[in-house]
């Protein structure tokens, strides 16, 4: 026999109970929340990310941190700068001396000396070429051996021999004054000079010691970002980055680029072909050409550590969460898939304004 509501009559205590008002309320707004979740990771876009930490570095290598070395032998003998200093292409940063307070002296000297050795050399040797000339007409005229004609000619061989040793010894003179004339160290180009790392005048520096630290002040800078390897095959050259400067005030949501706040633009410039010491590839990233542009010094300098993350595909947020769950790689197009036009040109727009 079929239950009907007026049974319930019958069974008083039955009847009387009833659903709070409340649990039913929650209950509804339960159902509501799974079901809001359940449109919201299927239909809400989320552009994956492929993320990475580096630094602030120079794009040509003359503009990065350098050390000034010492090019001749001897002990620095006045210094012309201080750490901090800024200087100029050319300026003085320090005088080296030689051990021997008069080596330049000797050096000129025997310069003279060769100088001289030289020209007594060729006067030597004109006349000897004489002596050849008429012992050859004597010859010629049977007036003189053979022998005679022959040593004449020797003795021009000897003295030309004379005048190229005697250039030669000049020569190395002028290689050891050219080396000490450099006894002056220059700042190579304009910047400041960070750090002295020499010593007073008890200090012996060799050739190719370090003095001095110096970075120039004006420079291209890039970002390098080491990314995990699962992630560097999928990042193309020309991809989206967005990136967080130490000391910049920033809030990042690495899937909703919109929404972010102290945020800048750049794009992949190169990627290395091999990992780095620290098992992670290295990505270069120059500022994006058509965004705001970076921060100047002093707000961020060369060294200053960045995050980043390489925008790739967008997908939908419940994919996203799926592949997070799974420790699963980064969405990407599969060789011969190739996408319809339409859907990439949407797709292009989706990432730019999304960028933006």
């Amino acid at each position: 026999m079929p239950f009907r509501a007026n049974h319930l009559s019958h069974f008083k205590t039955l009847a009387s109970i009833r659903a709070p008002r409340v649990t039913r309320a929650l209950a509804w707004m339960l159902v509501a929340t799974i079901v809001g979740c359940i449109l919201f990771m299927i239909f809400v876009p989320w552009v994956q990310t492929a993320p990475g930490t580096g630094a602030v570095i120079a794009l040509d290598p003359r503009d990065r941190v350098q050390n000034i070395t010492a090019l001749v032998p001897g002990r620095i003998e006045q210094w012309y700068v201080t750490d901090g200093s800024l200087v100029k292409r050319g300026d003085p940063i320090a005088r080296i001396s030689d051990n021997d307070p008069n080596l330049l002296d000797r050096l000129r000297a025997e310069r003279a000396q060769a100088d001289v050795e030289i020209m007594a050399a060729q006067q030597a040797m004109r006349v000897a070429q004489l002596d050849v000339s008429r012992m050859e007409t004597l010859y010629r005229e049977g007036l003189a051996p053979r022998r005679d004609y022959e040593l004449a000619q020797i003795k021009v061989s000897d003295y030309a021999a004379k005048v190229a040793q005697a250039r030669a010894e000049r020569t190395r003179v002028d290689v050891s004054l050219n080396r000490q004339s450099v006894q002056m160290i220059r700042a190579p180009r304009a910047g400041r000079v960070l750090r002295i790392q020499g010593g007073d005048n008890a200090t012996m520096v060799s050739a190719g010691d370090i003095v001095a630290t110096f970075a120039p002040e004006q420079s291209q800078r890039v970002v390098e970002l080491y990314v995990d390897g699962r992630d560097v095959p999928l990042i193309e050259i020309g991809r989206r980055v967005r990136l967080e400067f130490e000391g910049w005030p920033a809030i990042q949501f690495s899937g909703w680029p919109s929404v972010a706040q102290g945020m800048f633009d750049g794009k992949v410039r190169a990627i290395d072909v091999s990992a780095s010491a620290n098992g992670l590839f290295r990505v270069i990233v120059e500022p994006a050409s058509d965004r705001p542009a970076w921060p100047q010094e002093p707000y961020v300098r060369l060294g200053a550590k960045v995050r980043g993350w390489v925008l790739m595909d967008t997908v939908s947020v419940g994919f996203e969460l799926w592949r997070q769950l799974n420790d699963f790689p980064l969405q990407f197009q599969r060789p011969g898939n190739v996408p319809d036009a339409s859907a990439t040109n949407a797709t292009d727009a989706n990432a730019n304004s999304n960028a933006k």
